[in-house]
């Protein structure tokens, strides 16, 4: 799979670089994201964040998509938007916002710009969205990007707290546009 660079709004969707590392270290620290995007028990050091921003930029599998998600204007970053388990037309997706992002539309404005991207360029069919019934921000921006609520998943997944949470299940069709 070829990286692309995707324009949203007042967005840029781009590949990951090790110029991010800090940034990310930084945004995997806040206890929000922590929460709800879990990433390791282990500190996040320079080390870590460095990682992290290799393996997602490292699209060679064929089974994700991830893209720092920037201001189109300055490139400053904003958060982070990716396709998961992609496999035989269908996906999860996931994504975060920094705190100085939050409330002002940009992970809705990611999470559509990818799934358009998913169902135009992958021709995939499905993809899912899945979080913690705890957080309802991640409910608004499901509702936001045109998922449909399809259920709750009982204990589902362990958040960052180390507790397995419910989850409501959304997802789109490539036939839902």
């Amino acid at each position: 799979m070829e990286h692309v660079e995707l324009a949203a709004a007042d967005l840029l969707l781009r590949p990951w670089r090790d110029a991010d590392a800090p940034a990310v270290r930084g945004a995997l620290r806040d206890p929000a994201i922590a929460q709800w995007n879990p990433q390791s028990a282990g500190p996040v050091d320079d080390e870590y964040a460095l990682l992290w921003v290799r393996r997602r930029a490292d699209w060679s599998a064929g089974d994700h998509a991830s893209l720092a998600v920037t201001a189109a204007d300055g490139g400053e970053l904003l958060g982070s938007v990716s396709l998961h388990h992609i496999h035989h037309g269908d996906a999860s997706i996931g994504y975060w916002t920094v705190p100085a992002a939050r409330g002002r539309g940009v992970a809705a404005c990611a999470v559509v710009r990818l799934t358009e991207w998913a169902f135009t360029d992958l021709r995939l069919h499905r993809v899912e969205l899945c979080h913690a019934v705890a957080n309802p921000a991640s409910c608004r921006v499901a509702d936001r990007a045109g998922y449909t609520a399809e259920g709750t998943l009982r204990e589902s997944y362990q958040y960052g707290d180390g507790r397995r949470y419910d989850e409501h299940l959304h997802a789109r069709l490539a036939t839902d546009r």
